[in-house]
């Protein structure tokens, strides 16, 4: 189950669609949002997480905000969003869930991927989910851990596999294109003021008013042309966040062709935003249709 935010809540009905089609998970892999989910399914408590979800709006997201406002590498501490989820379950090791379950985080230190199998599970949790700037990272011993999406968003090959079994990816970082909001030109009316003008008796000379309407053509031409300048619509937020779109893009695919699974459910990376939480409800649905389509295809070629 990969990363990507909000949309990891696809991941909830993802699963409710696969056992109600009879499918038995065996194990579970997350990253990032995806961890929050299988650490959640493993644990037993999908029922409770998926209600705890519907029930979130932005005034409970700004609530889990907790600013780190000494920090100089982050925006958040991360604390408040742990202790809502352990509300939901209790924290236990992972090695006591009632299937394997493998949590994904990098070690900004030496850039290695660091699979959580055993251990805290809120504590794996937790740097699985250290989004870069915005969330403090995780010291474990020498390590300093973020989000596991930097190195691999769909952690296909972590997931601990059984003879016969089908590999299962619900993959939330499609390839899609950056959505560009156009700007639509304002325009001037050279010929408003000539009405005016010879609205009070004055006459206008042909001469003056063909220049007065040559300059207007001219703006106008300058208007539309920075109107379609792309580089307007990217301020400098923008362009670093499709920036690491774009890798977590590539490394999921990098991902896909090392360890192409049997199913393959997809969500493009702009169907929702980063931090739609408040739209679980419509998230989760979606993610139940594109596993649906995604079993319907396998069984046909089965």
């Amino acid at each position: 189950m990969g990363s990507g935010g909000a949309r990891g809540l696809a991941h909830i009905g993802a699963i409710e669609e696969l056992e109600e089609r009879g499918y038995q998970i065996t194990s579970i892999a997350g990253c990032s949002m995806g961890s929050i989910i299988a650490g959640m399914y493993a644990a037993g408590r999908l029922p409770e997480a998926k209600e705890w979800f519907l029930t979130v709006d932005k005034q409970l997201i700004l609530k889990m905000i907790d600013l780190n406002i000494l920090s100089a590498n982050s925006i958040v501490k991360g604390a408040r969003i742990i202790e809502e989820l352990k509300t939901i379950v209790p924290d236990q090791p992972l090695e006591s869930l009632r299937i394997p379950c493998s949590l994904v985080s990098a070690d900004l230190i030496s850039t290695e991927q660091v699979v959580f199998t055993k251990g805290s599970l809120f504590e794996a949790v937790r740097a699985s989910i250290s989004i870069p700037l915005f969330f403090e990272p995780v010291q474990r011993r020498r390590r300093l851990l973020i989000d596991g999406g930097v190195l691999n968003p769909l952690p296909l090959d972590v997931v601990k596999r059984q003879k016969g079994d089908i590999l299962v990816a619900m993959d939330i970082s499609g390839k899609d294109k950056m959505p560009i909001k156009q700007e639509k030109p304002d325009l001037v009316d050279m010929r408003r003021p000539l009405r005016f003008i010879e609205s009070k008796g004055i006459d206008v000379p042909d001469k003056i008013e063909a220049k007065v309407c040559e300059l207007g053509t001219r703006l106008n031409a300058i208007r539309r042309k920075r109107a379609m300048d792309l580089r307007r619509n990217v301020g400098f937020i923008g362009l670093l966040d499709r920036m690491n779109d774009m890798q977590i893009q590539q490394n999921t695919l990098l991902s896909l062709r090392l360890n192409p699974p049997d199913v393959h459910a997809v969500m493009p990376q702009y169907a929702f935003a980063t931090f739609d939480f408040d739209r679980a409800e419509e998230i989760i649905e979606q993610g139940r249709l594109l596993m649906r389509n995604a079993l319907d295809e396998y069984e046909r070629q089965a």
